[in-house]
This record gives structure tokens, sequence and C-alpha cells, in this order.
């Protein structure tokens, strides 16, 4: 199974531009609790680097590209994500990279929940060893 699960969002153009619609309860399939975003990346430095215990999110690049490695402890797998009406959906418990940011990139990431240093998993040795635990209890 693929750990790259996108989300199509839906999209009205017309000659004064492109709007793309994302409803909370039909199109994110978790209540919002969060929005941030980054922008004035650095191209060559990379971000990311853990995972969550239970916090999900949708990263949709508003402007420019970026990559993003996603892992759960066996598979690996890249997506470049440069669409803004298409969510990349991180599911809890996938280790998260992200790289090769395009100068104009401006990543919003929608969350399950609020903020919460324990909901973090920062060491990716440890993170492995959660997933065995989890498979292995």
């Amino acid at each position: 199974m693929s750990l790259v699960k996108l989300i199509d969002f839906r999209t009205f153009s017309d000659p004064r531009g492109t709007l793309a619609v994302i409803e909370g309860g039909q199109d994110i399939p978790f209540d919002i609790r969060r929005i941030y975003y980054v922008y004035g990346l650095s191209t060559d430095l990379q971000r990311g680097f853990h995972a969550h215990y239970e916090l999900e999110q949708i990263a949709i690049c508003l402007s420019g590209s970026c990559n993003f490695l996603l892992d759960d402890g066996r598979t690996k797998e890249t997506w470049r994500l440069d669409s803004p009406h298409q969510g990349l959906r991180i599911e809890k418990m996938v280790w998260h990279e992200m790289f090769d940011f395009s100068p104009d990139c401006v990543l919003m990431v929608m969350a399950s929940e609020h903020f919460e240093e324990a909901d973090y998993i920062r060491d990716y040795d440890r993170f492995l060893a959660e997933v065995e635990h989890a498979a292995n209890p």
C-alpha cells in the first residue's frame, strides 16, 4: 500500500483565475484544529525529521514545490508536491522530511490537533522502536 495519499480539491476556473475549495468535514478527513505555513525557505536545507503519535496532516504547496519523504518504518516513498489544488495526507506514525524547496515555495499544513510537543517523535531510532513495538506488543 502506498504511503502517498493525495486529496484533489475542487477547482473552478474562469478568465479571472482559479478558485480551489477545501471544506472541513467534506474534503479533509479530520477536524482542522491548526493551520500553519512556511515560506522564505532555503532551497538547500531540509525540514521535518519527525513523526506524530496522533496528529494527522494535509500539506499543500500553495506556491512552488517541494519533495516529501514519507516513511512508516517499513516502506519509504518520495513525492514531489507541486500543485495548489492537491493535498498530501500525512497520517499518524509516518516519519516525514521535506526538502528541495523551490525558491517560491509556500507550504501550508492543516493539522488535526493543536501543537503538543509530547506528540512528536523527533529521533528516527526511537520512531523505528515505536513502530516495532506497535507491531509486536
